[in-house]
């Protein structure tokens, strides 16, 4: 009887044990503890936004078909349609190109990585007329500086890759936005090829971290 009186006693001391950090006799405080668990992943986020330093600005609007869209209304390879934002006209009409642009601005946004250097590219993913890019009438411009500053001429201007991207940031701020200039080049080229009418080429910006 004495052997079974011992065991139940020890069962109910080891009872009182595994419940002492939410319940306790004798006192007037308990410290129960919870296990808190995340699966963190890494993120990133560029975003484009009509910019704030030219003179005027094509506007960054939600896309139909992509994310965003930018129109630089009417154009011709004389310079004489003012467009929507900004122009230079040909120095040469007849001979040189008319150049239509804009600033734009661009915000990435980047968390959990291992790193903070990062680059932003941009290419010519859709061209006009399903050609390369400076091989049809109507050319995507970017500003050759890759930077704030604002374009001086039609000449501050490159064409911007469709076989390969180009550089248009190194190493941005995290949560900051930069700007960055886009444009239509228009060549004064004539014959049966060249592109009239509403026409559309797309742009992909690609950032990546790492």
């Amino acid at each position: 009887m004495k052997r079974r009186l011992t065991t139940i006693m020890t069962v109910l001391i080891a009872a009182t044990v595994a419940h002492a950090g939410t319940q306790n006799t004798n006192t007037n405080t308990v410290s129960p503890t919870l296990q808190v668990t995340a699966n963190v992943q890494k993120a990133v986020q560029l975003t484009l936004s009509t910019g704030t330093v030219a003179a005027a600005h094509c506007a960054v609007a939600a896309g139909s078909g992509t994310d965003y869209s930018m129109n630089f209304g009417t154009v011709d390879g004389l310079g004489i349609n003012a467009g929507n934002c900004n122009k230079f006209s040909p120095t040469t009409p007849g001979v040189t190109n008319a150049v239509y642009w804009s600033d734009y601005q661009l915000t990435p946004v980047f968390s959990s990585q291992s790193v903070s250097t990062n680059t932003i590219t941009a290419q010519v993913t859709g061209t006009f007329g399903g050609v390369a890019n400076g091989t049809s009438n109507l050319i995507i411009v970017r500003d050759t500086a890759n930077s704030s500053t604002l374009p001086a001429s039609a000449a501050s201007f490159s064409n911007m890759g469709s076989a390969s991207a180009d550089t248009i940031a190194t190493n941005a701020a995290n949560g900051t936005a930069i700007t960055r200039y886009i444009g239509i080049a228009v060549t004064p080229a004539n014959g049966a090829s060249v592109l009239t009418g509403n026409q559309s080429a797309t742009v992909t910006f690609t950032l990546t971290v790492q």
